[in-house]
């Protein structure tokens, strides 16, 4: 299929629920306001309505209709690294070597991850990378297709926001 063959497949299908929304407009206003089972069917009518205008917006965008922000954008291709407990590694092999092991009780694992949640998508992979993978910033702008100017000042920012949580 061509994209001209496409085009039209589009367009067409958009004429069709364009063509339903007002079939179902007209039945809408020949029923009436009085009798009871009239009313059941405009609420029903109404409600179709809503769902083909919600689908052609979608289809004529492009874009999920009510989304904020634009979110839909923007999560389509964003790979999500790091967004569970797992991702804490267990570093008490690391610690046998020193006196006493080092634990982390269920809430300091909580503050932890708010304090990962609060930073951006960026700055947590960045932060992350940088101090639990310990791979330079070269290594870290490399694997996201970003200057390294950029992975230090997501860095930068993310120290910040754990230096502000913990003062």
């Amino acid at each position: 299929m061509n994209s001209k063959q496409l085009e039209s497949w589009a367009d067409r299908l958009l004429a069709e629920y364009e063509e339903g929304r007002k079939d179902l407009g007209r039945m809408k206003s020949n029923l009436s306001d009085d009798y009871l089972p009239d009313q059941q069917d405009k609420t029903q009518i109404n409600s179709m309505i809503d769902s083909m205008t919600y689908s052609i917006d979608w289809m004529k965008t492009g874009r999920q209709p009510d989304s904020f922000r634009g979110v839909d954008k923007r999560d389509k291709y964003r790979v999500k690294f790091y967004d569970d407990m797992d991702i804490i590694p267990d570093i008490t092999k690391e610690l046998r070597k020193e006196r006493e092991p080092l634990y982390m009780t269920q809430e300091q694992r909580v503050a932890l991850m708010r304090v990962i949640h609060s930073f951006s998508d960026r700055e947590r992979q960045c932060y992350i990378m940088y101090e639990a993978e310990g791979l330079s910033m070269q290594q870290i702008a490399d694997r996201l297709g970003i200057s390294k100017g950029t992975v230090q000042m997501y860095i930068k920012r993310a120290r910040e926001k754990v230096e502000s949580v913990a003062s």
